[in-house]
């Protein structure tokens, strides 16, 4: 099966863990592939998050300034059309990118312009996620979730938090949820990666949001299981993420299969495209040849993926009729 021509749908993707080796050489001459390697893609010696998490420093460290940013936007909707991306949610933190002479609103600005000029020059509808980070103070979470809301005409559509899920609570993070919740703010939370179902719980009951970012490890127990089943809760999975950050050892142990098969809503992304060393075309082959999916089994999470995207009923409407198409 070719399933670089099918449409996708992605939820869950991170900027700065996507920078192609084309777009690093352009802005950094000097670099080799080998380099590139070594400095931006989580390898064999990615033992956890934390590992996993530092190859994005690099990246963050060459996203300081509009040209830079700018590239990186139209490099990343090229990566999107060759893996036919039809909706892609975009998520980053903007507070990283104010090393320079950038301020929050500035990153915002501009990476919500890049955006809207790549998808008239691609035909991609996108949306942008602001993340906060687990590490972050109480004011720097209502710092990026004030974000969302200032820019929400702009093409932000959500707010997230990210990071170190193992290493630091929700505690600083409760108020910026509430103000989202308050000002009809989309939300998704990562949660289930580093830790397990307990984190899952927690993140449920305190920050409220429906839809999570991996939640693999909720396979841990069975009344969450259920719970997440009844309550329409969407998993937003990422399986060369996942045995990349040591969440499962190999791919034999991730739990998709089961999750899927006890009807969970769930779709599958990539999470970091470059640090991951993937796209949702070789998603789609992982999981086909490792757990016999079909092209209906694909069909469904797309349509699970559009029914919780976060953006309007009408492009929810177009872009199903679209996958019902294509997947026969």
């Amino acid at each position: 099966m070719n399933f670089r021509n099918l449409p996708k749908i992605e939820l869950h993707v991170h900027l700065d863990c996507s920078l192609s080796y084309k777009v690093v050489k352009k802005i950094n001459p000097k670099i080799d592939y080998l380099n590139f390697n070594n400095k931006f893609k989580a390898g064999l010696n990615s033992n956890s998050l934390l590992d996993y998490l530092k190859c994005a420093e690099n990246a963050i460290d060459l996203m300081q300034n509009k040209t830079n940013i700018e590239l990186i936007v139209d490099d990343f909707f090229d990566q999107l059309k060759y893996d036919n991306v039809v909706y892609c949610e975009i998520r980053f933190a903007p507070l990283l990118h104010c090393k320079n002479d950038l301020s929050p609103e500035d990153v915002v600005r501009i990476v919500c312009k890049a955006v809207l000029k790549n998808t008239k020059r691609t035909g991609i509808i996108a949306g942008i996620i602001l993340c906060t980070l687990r590490h972050f103070s109480e004011k720097q979470s209502i710092k990026t979730v004030e974000l969302a809301q200032m820019f929400s005409k702009d093409g932000v559509v959500g707010f997230d938090i990210a990071a170190d899920e193992a290493g630091f609570s929700l505690d600083n993070h409760i108020s910026s949820f509430n103000y989202a919740i308050n000002n009809n703010i989309n939300c998704t939370a990562h949660a289930g990666e580093a830790k397990g179902a307990g984190s899952i719980w927690e993140t449920i009951k305190k920050l409220k949001s429906k839809r999570i970012g991996h939640g693999v490890r909720c396979t841990e127990d069975k009344e969450l299981v259920k719970y997440l089943k009844e309550n329409d809760y969407h998993l937003e999975i990422c399986v060369s993420s996942n045995i990349k950050t040591k969440t499962f050892n190999k791919i034999e142990d991730h739990p998709i299969s089961d999750i899927f098969n006890s009807s969970i809503s769930l779709s599958i992304n990539t999470d970091g495209r470059t640090i991951s060393d993937t796209s949702l075309t070789n998603e789609y082959e992982i999981i086909s040849n490792n757990y016999n999916w079909s092209i209906k089994d694909f069909k469904v999470c797309n349509l699970q993926a559009i029914k919780h995207s976060f953006t309007s009923d009408n492009v929810k409407k177009y872009l199903s009729n679209i996958i019902n198409t294509e997947y026969v």
